[in-house]
């Protein structure tokens, strides 16, 4: 009795395996609960149940053999327990060929297939976990830069309101001396006024016998000789023309020479008197009477220590103004939603490629410089140009130097999306670019010349590759 019990339990299983659906995932058996009659899912047939998987295609949809090859349309699901499942065409079941890792797709054939899927999971998970760990490192360095790009952004806010109270403090400053150098001009204009103007009391005060007879005594020799009377004296209303010898004697009293005590007595009175006779050049030349005046020097000194103390002031304030300036631009830059790319401005990043030499300086410029010198520019930051979703993955540089044939270099520079997550603080970006000119022809595009670079920024070292086709050459830059 007993024996008869576990042969049918035995002949009950065999018989509920070889009902078991296959090819249908989990989600699907709803559809293939055994009765009477099945359903075809595109809802187009009714046919009896014992029809499914009978190697016969009755469904239009084939959805009635999703374990056998016999409709054109079918899928079959490979479960693959321990890796990822997935549908194949119907028609590979059976075919001798192992599409499924768990070998479910050849049930009925001559295959000696293997069941790799824990393998395959285990690689896979592998794999999933590096990903993890990398995309939580990039998480991690992301927020870092975020960090330091909102302390960058503070400390740069700081260094703005700085700057513009130093403006405020030189401009007050400007303010006072530009009042005093226009007060020192002033004094100095109505000193030489009063000079000019041949005021008696103030030349008398100021300028001495002795003084005058040292201005024409020019060797110094104790008199005045007839030379130095031609030399210096001329007269009032024609100051062009040279005295006479005779004109000269006159002056001199009859005579060849004059010491200071006959100097004091004749001729000082015929020059301070200034109606007929007067020292060449005595009110602007080195030594003259107004040069030498104690008023006028002080004057001029005042006047020129408050040009000099301007100027210093008008430098200061011009400087900082311009430190503003370069400052309020770069904060008007978009640096990214949390300030993560701020790090990049004041960077620069350098490649040589055969004779040439590309600098990448971020929110600034592109150029290239060839080994003969000559640097171009390559193009000027001008904005991000990321999809919508993306925006920040491609950056745009404008308003290169023109190319012969008209039109300005551009560079685009996108961010490598695969080393975005790399480990390390890195950021790895390709530019594409026109770098050279190109010949305009019918039905060519202008510019189909173009090269890529990447520019691989590392706390450590620098890191380059490069790929695209030189301009003029079959030659492939990698």
């Amino acid at each position: 009795m007993r024996f008869h019990i576990i042969t049918a339990a035995f002949l009950w299983a065999a018989f509920v395996e070889s009902r078991k659906i296959r090819g249908i995932s989990s989600s699907y058996k709803r559809f293939y609960r055994e009765r009477k009659s099945f359903l075809c899912i595109d809802g187009s047939k009714i046919i009896p149940f014992e029809q499914v998987n009978d190697d016969y295609c009755d469904c239009a949809d084939g959805s009635d053999e999703p374990g056998t090859s016999a409709c054109p349309r079918g899928r079959f699901y490979c479960t693959n327990l321990g890796f990822r499942p997935h549908y194949i065409p119907s028609s590979r079941v059976n075919d001798g060929i192992c599409d499924c890792c768990d070998a479910s797709d050849e049930y009925n054939s001559h295959a000696r297939c293997q069941n790799t899927c824990w393998n395959l999971g285990q690689k896979e998970r592998a794999y999933v976990e590096g990903q993890m760990k990398t995309l939580d490192e990039g998480l991690r360095l992301k927020q870092q830069l975020i960090e330091e790009g909102v302390l960058l952004w503070r400390e740069k806010q700081a260094q703005l309101r700085e700057l513009q109270r130093a403006a405020e403090d030189l401009q007050i400053k400007l303010e006072e001396h530009r009042k005093r150098k226009h007060e020192a001009d002033r004094l100095k204009e109505q000193t030489l006024k009063a000079l000019k103007a041949g005021d008696r009391g103030f030349r008398h005060q100021n300028s001495t016998v002795s003084h005058l007879f040292q201005l024409l005594d020019s060797n110094k020799d104790g008199s005045i000789s007839l030379d130095e009377v031609k030399a210096k004296v001329v007269l009032v209303h024609d100051e062009t023309r040279v005295l006479s010898e005779d004109e000269a004697l006159t002056l001199l009293g009859g005579g060849h020479q004059m010491d200071l005590s006959k100097f004091q007595n004749t001729l000082w009175d015929v020059l301070t008197r200034g109606d007929g006779y007067k020292i060449k050049d005595a009110h602007s030349a080195p030594g003259g009477l107004m040069s030498e005046d104690p008023h006028l020097k002080a004057a001029d000194r005042a006047a020129e220590w408050e040009a000099a103390d301007l100027k210093k002031v008008e430098e200061a304030y011009e400087t900082v103004n311009m430190e503003i300036s370069d400052l309020q631009k770069k904060l008007e830059i978009d640096y990214g939603t949390d300030w993560e790319y701020l790090f990049l401005n004041g960077q620069c990043y350098k490649l040589k490629v055969y004779e040439y030499m590309y600098t990448l300086c971020p929110f600034n410029t592109v150029s290239q410089k060839s080994t003969a010198g000559t640097e171009v520019s390559l193009g000027l930051w001008g904005m991000w140009a990321g999809p919508a979703k993306n925006r920040y993955s491609q950056m745009v540089y404008e308003n290169g130097e023109p190319c012969w044939q008209g039109g300005s270099r551009t560079t685009s520079v996108s961010k490598d999306q695969h080393a975005a997550l790399a480990s390390g603080r890195t950021q790895t970006w390709s530019t594409q670019s026109n770098f050279m000119c190109c010949v305009t022809s019918a039905n060519v595009n202008p510019c189909d010349i173009w090269g890529r670079a990447s520019f691989t920024r590392s706390l450590v070292l620098p890191a380059y590759s490069l790929t695209g086709t030189q301009i003029g050459s079959d030659k492939t830059i990698k």
